[in-house]
């Protein structure tokens, strides 16, 4: 069996997300068990469905409601999020306009967007030029936690 070796960066408050990474120190007896509850799409949203395995993170990166997701996709690459990186995530109901959440769309379906509040209602916003928002109702969304930190294989992570 091999070992995979995870390389975690931690968001420092009050900078752009992709300015915002910093490296974790830590040490095996620093570490701890949070639930790696499934996927999440950095593309088109997916449906939502849960697992039951779990990650060990360095303590320092844990608050009240952490939990884990696995990223498929690359709409996130211009904020230092890419396909395959596990995201830390802190279970909250809400947003500020901007922030890196994951949304749950109409009951089913998951994303990982920068979410923008808009007259009309909610904007999710790739990081990734390439790809389009899309536009929603304020009463088609959900959030279910912001981005507090990354888990990336160490040679992902050079």
């Amino acid at each position: 069996m091999t070992t995979v070796t995870l390389q975690f960066f931690e968001r420092r408050p009050n900078l752009p997300i992709a300015e915002s990474w910093a490296p974790v120190d830590h040490d095996v007896d620093s570490c701890a068990e949070i639930p790696l509850v499934g996927n999440v799409s950095a593309g088109l949203p997916i449906e939502a469905c849960s697992d039951t395995a779990s990650i060990h993170v360095p303590s320092s990166m844990i608050r009240r409601n952490t939990y884990a997701l696995q990223v498929r996709g690359n709409s996130m690459i211009d904020c230092n999020i890419f396909d395959g990186d596990v995201i830390i995530i802190e279970r909250q109901e809400s947003a500020e306009n901007g922030e890196t959440a994951v949304v749950m769309i109409n009951d089913q379906e998951v994303t990982l967007k920068k979410l923008y509040i808009e007259k009309n209602g909610v904007r999710l916003q790739p990081a990734n030029t390439s790809m389009p928002p899309i536009y929603l109702r304020n009463s088609d969304i959900r959030v279910l936690g912001l981005v507090m930190g990354v888990a990336r294989r160490a040679e992902m992570a050079a």
